[in-house]
């Protein structure tokens, strides 16, 4: 098993806070014996299926993991040829994961979120920093280390961007969200999440004070050569220009008038 290694203690701004895929995932689980690869392949067909769980394309999968689409195709064929699939693949129709696949992925989220929480919560690991950290380490975790985690945190049920934590049951709370860079009229918002895949993005995010949990201004960006949003947050008067980029890293939800 591998030990989580603190990086050197940092002070930041403690962050509090769609609907996500549901399923039941037992308390005691089989030992996994996937590859890093294969949950990484699971965790995206999941995270692109989204609560629809509609089918996903193999362009979308290679494009979010970076990797050629012949391999994509390779790496489907397998894991729908296994003994116990892991996903419904057909040719030209794309890809869904089967049962045993969902329950493997929201595990891993589960591991990943989990992780995220402990490193800042406890190590003081920066921002920006923990889901990389995460990236390493939840693939393996066994069971117990999880439970300790959750019992430590005293089982959050969101992790520092905001994101969900699945139950040990497999279970996500569903929250209705948009996009900060879908907003078309100006309105009050309260933030629900900001994205974790990308650190300089998340760095300029949390120096404007978006944080989960905050209340937050927007409107179409006034400034010249900017298209993106003007938000202020809380009762500041400090107004801050983001671009589209950053603005699609950040889900909000509208609150009413």
């Amino acid at each position: 098993m591998y030990g989580l290694k603190p990086a050197p203690f940092k002070t930041g701004s403690k962050l509090t806070r769609c609907k996500e895929p549901e399923m039941y995932m037992p308390t005691h689980r089989r030992a996994n014996g996937n590859t890093e690869s294969v949950d990484n392949y699971l965790k995206a067909i999941l995270y692109l299926g989204g609560r629809e769980e509609s089918r996903v394309t193999i362009k979308a999968l290679a494009e979010r993991l970076s990797v050629a689409p012949a391999s994509v195709t390779n790496m489907l064929q397998k894991l729908a040829a296994s003994p116990a699939p892991l996903v419904a693949y057909e040719r030209h129709h794309g890809v869904v994961l089967s049962q045993a696949g969902k329950r493997r992925a929201l595990e891993v989220v589960r591991h990943h979120r989990l992780i995220e929480t402990f490193l800042y919560e406890v190590l003081d690991y920066p921002i920006e920093e923990v889901h990389e950290e995460a990236e390493r380490l939840e693939h393996f975790i066994s069971e117990r280390f999880e439970e300790r985690i959750a019992a430590k945190l005293g089982h959050p049920k969101i992790d520092p961007h905001g994101h969900s934590i699945p139950t040990i049951e497999g279970e996500m709370a569903a929250r209705e969200s948009m996009l900060l860079a879908d907003v078309v009229r100006e309105g009050t918002f309260v933030i629900d999440s900001v994205s974790d895949r990308d650190a300089q993005n998340l760095r300029l995010i949390e120096a404007c004070g978006i944080t989960p949990g905050a209340r937050v201004r927007v409107r179409k960006s006034s400034a010249r050569g900017c298209d993106g949003y003007s938000v202020r947050v809380g009762r500041s008067a400090r107004v801050f220009d983001l671009s589209r980029e950053v603005a699609r890293d950040v889900r909000i939800i509208r609150l009413a008038k």
